[in-house]
């Protein structure tokens, strides 16, 4: 299993450093970069083969989450949502696929960049929406509240929406893939020493340790997944409250 501080494979103790965390990320982006050049690159009426699962995958996106929380006019996000969610679901899912071992998202930078991303995207529309200084006047000053009220609302507001937002979404996926890992390498560390080199008194345990290690990668495929659709979930939410007259 690979550990968070992989030794550099290029340009060690440079600001271009290129280690195994950095392959990973890289081999995932060219993964779904090319799944959906291949998908739609000459796109039927009568989908076959790659253009069916192609379709399929922005099928599942626009409907379960661009429909339900948006609506029809939330349809213009399509590209930006269909990206995130099969980006960090890519990311997410490396870490169970043999001779990678690591999820490119169990480490702060690619959590960060898609939080702070989505946080530009929802702002801009609120933006676009409403203009500058209404968008901020319907975050920071809601309607129908008694003035004095706003010695509070307002920072908690300022505090939750344009602070928190990408902190916590940074949080959230970075913990689960992060412990994810973690959990592997206990398991699959542990079986490994207990069957190899423990007494053989201890052996047994080492069946257990190894059956949880295969658990835990079961569970951990569906936390990838899972982990993909509340984040693209989330920043749908986000983008259409941004876009709401009310909130």
């Amino acid at each position: 299993m690979a550990d968070f501080f992989p030794p550099a494979i290029l340009f060690e103790d440079t600001i271009f450093e290129f280690n195994r965390v950095n392959l990973v990320q890289l081999i995932m982006t060219i993964a779904v970069a090319a799944f959906f050049i291949v998908a739609f690159r000459n796109p039927k009426v009568v989908p076959r083969g790659m253009q069916n699962l192609g379709e399929l995958a922005v099928n599942f996106v626009q409907t379960q989450i661009i429909d339900t929380i948006m609506g029809v006019g939330g349809r213009r996000y399509l590209p930006y949502l269909v990206t995130l969610f099969f980006f960090i679901l890519a990311m997410n899912i490396a870490g169970v696929i043999p001779f990678l071992n690591l999820a490119g998202t169990s480490v702060v930078a690619i959590p960060m960049m898609f939080a702070i991303v989505t946080w530009v995207v929802f702002n801009a529309a609120g933006i676009r929406k409403h203009g500058f200084g209404s968008y901020l006047r319907l975050n920071l000053f809601p309607p129908g509240v008694p003035k004095p009220i706003y010695v509070l609302l307002t920072p908690i507001e300022f505090l939750s929406t344009f602070i928190l937002r990408p902190v916590t979404l940074t949080i959230r996926l970075l913990a689960n893939m992060m412990a994810g890992h973690l959990m592997l390498v206990l398991f699959f560390s542990g079986a490994t020493y207990l069957l190899l080199d423990a007494e053989w008194l201890l052996k047994p345990f080492g069946l257990g340790a190894a059956a949880m290690g295969f658990f835990i990668t079961a569970f951990e495929i569906l936390v990838a997944v899972l982990q993909a659709y509340i984040f693209t979930l989330l920043t749908a939410l986000y983008i259409a409250g941004a876009e709401s007259e009310s909130h």
